[in-house]
């Protein structure tokens, strides 16, 4: 029987949380991507380039347009108005959703458009979504969408560190589809904590993308690989993957891993893109905790001449998990890799862009949880002009920040060294 529904209170479903993510730490301890040892020698601008990263992930396909949405100003509107224009399927999976007023306008839509007629199927991770209000999901339901959730938490999970079940194994997937068409992706999750401009403490500043062409059916195919694994129901047909013309000039990917299925494709794509690099790398990422394969990568970058410049938060929800992460960033500094905090919010972006043609946005962090635990899913684009709008936000974003000096850096104090000491046990959960 699933744990976390309806018949449980806000106090049970905390108690359930902090349980859960106490048991997956001896779990996670053990966690481990595939061996990445030697990396081909290759640059983004090779014409080599493409149809390697295409053999370890996923194919690129021409015709898309790929519009950035910068926060809950922009990414709930365009998200609602695609909704609300549903005509045949909507398919929408989340990570996290919570109550607030976005919240319930969200489920609003969703219901109206079942009421409409309009096939929905939302799919809702176990973990994450745990604090949703039953009155949303039974509104939906009631209206005729479906809703499902993503490997429930159930006395198994108990067993998960020994080996027995998936329940540290969550979606972080962030996916919306409309009529087989339109698609959205990122990092975005349904809270009053989204919403704003992204510079606000206590705010998130959060970039997603909404994708026309072709490549929305490879977003589709991220999504009824989760519903067919949830609900044992195979999604198709026309009302899904409608015949998609071209809609513009853009070169895309969806790349999807499951390390519970054996995937670790999110983790080669990074390094790939990283070790291609021959003039900048620019990340923002709110979870930074690379391995050592992935902090080599980035130092060799920098020593080679490549400018390396990461973007991450100056304060989070998390203190251990920030602490954790500084505590990674003497050999990064002493590589000449360029450190910044965000300042203005709470950061939750997750791009990379390389030498200014290729960038990822998506669900991934960097650590250890999402590149050898959960279901993730992110948008890869090769456009000059999709890139460059990128690289524009990131600098504009560097001016809401502070950069970390390394000697600063070493001369941290009493309290921030025991943080990282007391994150040690904790580090691979992260």
């Amino acid at each position: 029987m699933a744990c976390g529904g309806p018949g449980l209170t806000r106090g049970q479903k905390v108690v359930l949380l902090i349980g859960v993510t106490l048991l997956g730490l001896a779990h996670t301890s053990c966690a481990r991507v595939q061996a990445h040892y030697l990396l081909p020698k290759l640059a983004v601008a090779d014409p080599s380039f493409l149809p390697t990263m295409e053999a370890y992930t996923s194919a690129a396909l021409d015709g898309n347009t790929v519009d950035l949405l910068l926060n809950g100003d922009e990414i709930f509107p365009a998200a609602l108005e695609a909704i609300r224009s549903a005509r045949e399927t909507i398919t929408y999976e989340q990570y996290f959703y919570e109550e607030g007023p976005i919240g319930l306008e969200l489920a609003e839509a969703l219901a109206e458009r079942c009421r409409a007629g309009v096939r929905a199927h939302i799919l809702l991770d176990g973990f994450g979504t745990l604090l949703i209000p039953a009155a949303y999901r039974d509104s939906m339901e009631r209206a005729g969408c479906e809703v499902s959730t993503f490997r429930p938490l159930s006395p198994l999970v108990l067993l998960t560190p020994f080996g027995f079940g998936r329940g540290n194994n969550r979606s972080h997937r962030r996916i919306l589809v409309v009529d087989g068409r339109v698609g959205f992706t990122g990092g975005v999750g349904v809270s009053p904590k989204w919403l704003g401009n992204g510079r606000k403490e206590g705010h998130w500043r959060q970039t997603d993308v909404r994708i026309e062409g072709p490549v929305v059916a490879s977003l589709q195919g991220a999504f009824v690989e989760n519903w067919l694994e949830a609900t044992g129901n195979v999604l198709g047909g026309e009302p899904y993957f409608p015949k998609l013309s071209r809609r513009g000039s853009v070169f895309a990917q969806v790349v999807r891993s499951s390390p519970a299925g054996g995937s670790f494709s999110m983790y080669t794509m990074f390094l790939l893109a990283m070790s291609s690099a021959r003039r900048s790398i620019y990340i923002t990422n709110p979870y930074f905790l690379p391995d050592q394969r992935m902090t080599r990568a980035l130092t060799e970058a920098s020593e080679r001449g490549v400018r390396v410049v990461l973007l991450l938060p100056g304060a989070i929800d998390n203190k251990i998990v920030r602490q954790a992460s500084r505590s990674h960033f003497g050999p990064l500094l002493e590589a000449g890799v360029e450190i910044y905090e965000y300042q203005a919010g709470w950061l939750h972006a997750k791009t990379m862009t390389v030498d200014g043609i290729w960038a990822t946005i998506g669900s991934t962090n960097l650590d250890t949880r999402s590149f050898a635990l959960n279901d993730e899913v992110n948008a890869v684009v090769y456009h000059n002009e999709v890139v460059g709008q990128l690289e524009k936000v990131f600098a504009d974003d560097l001016t809401y920040s502070r950069k970390v000096d390394l000697e600063q850096w070493r001369s941290r104090g009493f309290l921030d060294r025991l943080l990282e000491i007391l994150s040690l046990p904790v580090r691979p959960q992260l």
